[in-house]
Order: structure tokens, then sequence, then C-alpha cells
């Protein structure tokens, strides 16, 4: 993954709603959260999106704190005071030392003490200051660049930990490229005015950081002016975000002692020493030119412009723990991307921090008052729905031979499914948190967090082990495990509880949006590589393989076409695998839906028929608006689609929704039958 710099576009989501798993339909009196959302001035036709989503847009401006307002943030804002009551009770509590009630309570408290923080100045991280002063060659340079990335400032190129594509059941170590600080590559060469003015103002941006630092204005704009030069040219040996979807393309086995063919200027031995690569003797390279490129910046690039790299970075990776100006200047920084108008109060910052760096210590004590058992049984249940419906369509499809279809199906029937919170739960005891200040705490975290990672290139593959923590709005499909991970958070529609949703609304929302969706990556572009194991290997015939590309590309010619904002297309090949997940998972949504009894009766909820909630129900999944500078930034960077055209697109190409809404040629949503996408 590409570094980008800590504060910008921080966004956590959260479980809010404690749920359970009786499904009755009934409202308790309270609106049909579906019916009162619909804009009836819209056609569903022309822009399905605002037909069902409009009137709760009309009605709920963007706060100022906010690039974005929508169903994530209603969920998050309600859970922000939950996480909140967690950790003030944690404080108070006198906990044991070493316990997780310790931990959260001591972060929380001196994270809140900003009259501290102010006192401390830059003094905890100065010998990482004096440490980046005394580099004296490349040599010392590549140490200290080790040093920091164990505490969570990453500069130069990103590596990591993690399973080897072709083997998943060894963790390997990969190299990937980085160092550059603004969030995508095209940052540094689009020269329409909104770039250009991001690109100026980021100078400004490394210029104030060192002033507050304590260097002279006029040094700190040139090495200002140095640094943007340098990363420019590491962005231009880097390769482009759709490029980095192809899994082959960015997967280059070499052995440890083969990686001076690449930069002779590193020393590798003590690199790799440094961060904790001590007996593997191979390395994953995803983009070799790219460290012939650094090679080459490493000699020309004059030594003090690296120590100023160094030095800015550090300052704004850490700007959100050291004296509030630090802060401040980042957030200022940030409102470019963004288009928020105020920060965010300290308090919501501080449980964002807890949620970065103890996130799951926190969702320990969560689900004990949030989420039951019989909710984790409920959306079990529909997964195997999910899951038989795409059983089916596999064994219906045309265009594929008998003998893909075979391994499809053994693919499907061994995607593993984690629901709800981990069965077990990481070992935080290790992690040094106390009371000396709020930048030491980050850092015993994140070096907490690099140790654990590194650690794992000795043991077998821990199979059972989440990525995101239960409270999260959001979920993911691993291909190297073949599973979903669905968090109890992604389940919630906020105000309600879980029975009083219907299963239309249930199936679009949760069946679609989140289960249909993570199974069908399973089977994207991407994730189609990947073999029933998690394995990189090809089990396609080659004319499948050519079949489904045939049909992919229809689908990014059709993203390709939409323009969200003017001179900014959606970037179709890119946004391909979300696509196709948004699209299976509105397909196997609805194929399941169809089996329920709520279908089968045709009654009508808030004057909706089931059909027409379903597709309602999948919209919800999007409800929101978003800021325009947000908004550019996400179409340059973020594999997926904006959320109007997570609607739009895929039903464009459901059939049944047309039939539903009755949508006629004419309409602005309408494709002819032929340019329809059919995958799965």
């Amino acid at each position: 993954m590409q570094k980008s710099l800590l504060f910008l576009l921080l966004s956590v989501s959260f479980f809010s709603c404690h749920i359970n798993s009786k499904t009755t339909g009934k409202q308790n009196n309270k609106p049909d959260f579906l019916a009162s959302n619909i804009d009836s001035t819209v056609s569903p036709g022309d822009d399905f999106f605002s037909y069902a989503n409009g009137a709760w847009i009309k009605n709920n401006p963007i706060p100022n704190e906010q690039s974005s307002w929508g169903i994530g943030n209603l969920v998050v804002e309600e859970n922000l005071k939950r996480l909140r009551s967690i950790s003030e009770a944690s404080a108070k509590n006198n906990a044991v030392k070493g316990s997780n009630d310790q931990k959260i309570g001591d972060f929380w408290s001196v994270a809140m003490d900003t009259v501290k923080l102010e006192k401390e100045g830059l003094q905890p991280i100065q010998p990482l200051l004096s440490r980046i002063d005394a580099i004296s060659d490349i040599k010392s340079l590549i140490a200290t660049v080790a040093e920091l990335k164990k505490i969570g400032s990453s500069t130069l190129f990103s590596d990591y930990v993690s399973q080897d594509p072709k083997n998943s059941e060894t963790m390997a170590y990969l190299l990937w490229q980085g160092g550059i600080a603004l969030p995508e590559r095209e940052y540094y060469f689009k020269n329409d005015s909104t770039t250009i003015l991001i690109r100026e103002q980021y100078k400004k941006y490394i210029t104030t950081l060192l002033v507050l630092s304590g260097e002279k204005e006029a040094k700190a704009s040139e090495e200002a002016k140095n640094i943007l030069i340098l990363e420019t040219k590491l962005a231009e040996a880097s390769r482009k975000i759709e490029d980095l979807r192809d899994p082959y393309l960015n997967y280059n086995k070499l052995k440890t002692s083969e990686l001076n063919s690449l930069s002779d200027n590193i020393d590798w031995s003590i690199y790799l020493n440094t961060i904790g690569v001590t007996k593997t003797d191979s390395v994953i390279v995803g983009q070799p030119d790219f460290f012939k490129a650094l090679n080459v910046q490493l000699k020309s690039t004059p030594l003090t412009v690296w120590k100023s790299y160094l030095k800015f970075n550090l300052l704004s990776d850490y700007s959100g723990v050291l004296p509030d100006a630090f802060g401040k200047e980042a957030f200022a920084f940030s409102k470019l991307f963004s288009g928020a108008k105020i920060r965010k109060p300290r308090w919501k910052r501080v449980i964002q921090m807890e949620e970065e760096v103890m996130g799951e210590m926190l969702g320990q004590l969560y689900v004990k008052e949030f989420f039951n058992e019989k909710a984790k049984k409920r959306y079990s249940k529909m997964v195997e729905a999910i899951r038989d419906a795409l059983k089916e369509r596999i064994s219906q499809i045309n265009w594929m031979s008998d003998s893909t279809k075979k391994k499809a199906h053994a693919k499907l029937a061994a995607i593993k499914s984690k629901v709800g919170y981990p069965d077990k739960w990481k070992d935080f005891s290790s992690m040094d948190i106390g009371k000396e200040s709020l930048a030491k705490n980050y850092m015993n975290s994140c070096l907490w967090w690099h140790n654990y990672q590194y650690s794992k290139l000795d043991k077998p593959v821990n199979r059972d082990e989440w990525d995101m923590t239960p409270q999260t709005y959001n979920a993911y499909y691993n291909p190297s495990n073949n599973e979903i991970v669905l968090p109890a958070g992604i389940f919630t529609v906020p105000g309600y509880r879980d029975e009083e949703l219907d299963d239309a609304l249930v199936y679009g929302y949760a069946g679609a949006s989140t289960i249909g969706h993570e199974i069908t990556h399973g089977f994207d572009d991407e994730g189609r590589q990947y073999d029933e194991n998690g394995n990189l290997k090809s089990w396609w015939t080659a004319a499948d393989e050519e079949a489904f590309k045939k049909r992919a590309e229809v689908m990014i010619k059709q993203f390709d076409e939409y323009e969200p904002v003017k001179g900014y297309h959606i970037n179709g090949k890119a946004t391909l695998g979300e696509n196709i997940a948004d699209l299976g998972g509105i397909l196997l949504g609805l194929d399941a839906f169809k089996k329920t009894k709520q279908f089968k009766n045709g009654k009508k909820i808030g004057n909706i028929e089931p059909m027409k909630r379903y597709f309602l129900g999948y919209s919800l999944g999007w409800l929101g608006h978003i800021r325009e500078e947000q908004l550019k930034n996400r179409l340059l960077t973020d594999v997926h689609s904006p959320a109007k055209y997570r609607v739009n697109g895929p039903f464009a190409d459901v059939d049944e929704f047309y039939n539903t809404f009755d949508i006629k040629p004419g309409s602005s949503m309408y494709r002819e039958e032929s340019i329809r996408v059919r995958i799965w």
C-alpha cells in the first residue's frame, strides 16, 4: 500500500445498535426508513440513487467538520459516544497494570491532557530528530529509515509481512513502492488548477512544519521545494493505481541476497536485520523498477534533502500527538482533500487514534455490551443463503466450461466466513501504554504492531486472525485466506433494532452490499486468480479466462464513461474489482431474497412492495453525500466508485431493476440489453 500522510482521509466506522436475530418487519411506530428517504420528484429510471436517498440528503447537510455525510457517519457519531464512555470508564477504574482497561484508560487520559502536551513540546520525539540530524552518509540514512518505520513513520518505500500470494501457508516479506506523501502518484503530475494548488500548498505545509520544529523560514522553504522534487521522481517511478491490481505483474520473488541487484546503495543486510527480517531468505518485490529508480535517487539526491525529507515525514506522521500547532497545520492541509470546514473536537480525534492503535482492545469491551450471539447466527445463516445463490449461478452460466465450473464450486465451498467478532482475541499484554506522554504511547503502540507483524515470519499462518475490529462499519475479502470477514458494525441501520427491519431491506442492505459483495470478490478480476486454498494459481481454461475478460471490458467501458466531477472520470480499470463485486452482490442478494417468505407473500411495507424495498435497501447502504474536494481525491486514489455510481452503475445492468421500476428506453439509466454487463 502506498504511504500517505497520517492525517489524510482518516475514516473510522463503528457499530452502534444492539442487534438481535428475530426479524418481524415491525416498525414500532417509527417511520419506514426507506419510504421517508425517497425523493418522488426524481424518476427512478433517471437517477435511482437520488430517488432512493434524495429526501434524506436534502434534509441533512454535511456538517462543517465532515468531508462527507451519510449512513456510515450516523453509525460513527452514535458509536463515538459509546467508545468515549468505555474510555472514560477505563480511565477512572484504577485498573490492574497491563490490563486492557489500564491501557485504554491511560491512553485516553494522556491524550486528553492538552496542557501536558503543550508543555512537552517536541521533547518526546527529540531523540529521533537528533538521530536524523546526525545522519552522515547513505548507510546511516538507511539505518535511520529502518528505525523510523518501526515506530510508524514510513519513508523511501513500503514493506510489510503478509501471506505469500503463491503459497498461502507461508508468511512472506514484501517490498512495495512508496515514499511519497501525497495520496497518489497522479497528484504529482496532473495540471488542472486543483492539483496545481495542492502541490503549492504541500510545499507551504512542509515549510510550516519545519519552521515549527525550529528551522529558519528561508531554509525550510528551500527544503520544501527539494522534497517535492524528490517525491515527484519517486512518483514517476511508481506504477499507476490500476496497474497495482495485477497480482502477477506485482509478484517478483527474489533471494534476499539478490536485492543488491535492485538497490546496491541500500545495505540490505543491516536494514533487514533492524526491522526484524532475520531468518527469511526470500523477498517478494512488487515493483522492481521503483527500487532501481530509488537506488539512483539515493546517490544523486543530496544527503541534506534526505534528512529534511525524513524530518518532515516524522513531524507530519506524528502531528496528531505533538503540540496543537502541528495538528492544526495538518488539518488545514487535509482540507484540500476532504473539504471539511472545521476540525473535529479533540475527544473524537482521540477516539480515532485509539481505534488506530488499540481498536481490537476496545472491541473486546465493546461486544460485551452491543452485539450478541443471536445476531451472529442470523447473519451467518444469510451468508449460506448467498453462497447457495452463487452456487446456482455458477451452474447456470453459459460462458464457462464444466471443468472451470467444478473448480469455481470448490473455491466457493471453501470460502470461510467470519461474522461479528473474533473467536480468539489478540494478546496485547506486551503493549507498553502509560502516562509518560501521548507521543510515547503512540510510538510504543506502533512498535508493538511492527513487532507483532514481523514475528509472523517464523510462525504458521493464523487463519483465525481478523484485520478489522468488530465495531468497524466495513468488511473485506482476503484472497490468501479465501475468507470473508464481516464485523458486527457493518449490519447496523442507525436508530433501528434489527428486529424492526424487514427481510427485503436487510437482504439489500446487508445481503447484497456486504455479504454478496465480499463473496463476489473471490471471483472478481483479481480474486478469481486465487484458488480455493488462497494461492495465486491459474484454475481457468484459456477460453474461460478470455470470456471473463471480454465481459469485464464491458464494465470497464461503462464506468469509464461516468464523470462525477467535470474533468474527473471514474477509472473503470482501477475500480473494476469493486464494480464487479457490487453487481454480483446485487444479483446474489436478489436470488437469496426471492426464497424468503416476504418475497413470496408480496405484502407491502410503507406502501412499497418487496422487490422495490430490496433495491431501496441496497441503495440505503450508500446513503449520503460528499464534498467536491473529497470526491476529486477519491476519484484519483480510491478503487471504489463514488456511492452514487455504486447504485446507478450496477442497477443499469440488472434486468429485474428494469422490470421492477418499469424502466423504459429514454430514461437516463437505460442501457440496451446487448451492452449490459453479464458476468456472474
